[in-house]
């Protein structure tokens, strides 16, 4: 607690460093893997090739992916931008079978009765498809959330400052106080995030809330 106190400063730069490195690739991912889940859902031949192919980029070791983004980048192995895009890469991987999922679980009645009104493909997909399919890929954004929390640190062996510089740091000197900081305040950050996303499905929802009894 002493230590923690004591550096309240730098925790709060770190902490505020990792949550921006965990949450721009959380969004770019989403808004990729939207319209990949829209084709893998759409078109059949489609599904196994995306779902598949984007799973197997999950597989990819992140200090080897960090390492390599500046190959494929031409950034230095110290910019930012690289655990941006290598986590951008796993989000993707993780929410491209939850978006189809998701727009799966749309009851095709629903559908059927917006184009029944006239309503077209794309007005269709943005104002009843994608809505109800929020819920389940909130589910699935939840879980890329604590993910992105958790890779974020691995970066803290390339020397980029977040929560993980605590582990290094004090791995390095033996001294066990920032280690346990930081482990408590990853914790912290990814509960945050996990319940940012809940009240925003749960916002942009709100015929799920009324739909339960008082």
């Amino acid at each position: 607690m002493k230590w923690f106190l004591g550096h309240l400063d730098q925790l709060f730069e770190l902490m505020l460093n990792h949550a921006v490195l965990a949450v721009i690739p959380l969004v770019v991912g989403l808004l990729l893997a939207i319209p990949l889940g829209w084709l893998a859902r759409r078109h059949r031949v489609l599904y196994t090739p995306l779902i598949a192919g984007t799973g197997l980029l999950y597989t990819i070791p992140s200090l080897a992916l960090f390492i390599l983004m500046p190959l494929v980048l031409g950034t230095g192995i110290l910019d930012p931008v690289n655990v941006v895009a290598a986590l951008t890469i796993y989000t993707v991987a993780l929410l491209v079978r939850t978006v189809a999922d998701g727009l799966g679980s749309v009851p095709d009645d629903v559908t059927q009765a917006a184009t029944a009104m006239g309503i077209g493909r794309v007005r269709r997909f943005f104002g009843v498809e994608l809505p109800l399919a929020v819920p389940v890929i909130a589910a699935g954004l939840r879980v890329a959330a604590v993910s992105n929390v958790s890779i974020v640190s691995v970066a803290a062996l390339l020397g980029i400052p977040q929560l993980g510089s605590l582990f290094t740091d004090g791995f390095a000197r033996n001294f066990l106080d920032p280690i346990v900081v930081g482990i408590l305040a990853c914790m912290a950050l990814a509960l945050v995030l996990d319940l940012a996303i809940l009240w925003g499905s749960r916002a942009v929802t709100p015929w799920l809330r009324a739909g339960r009894p008082a």
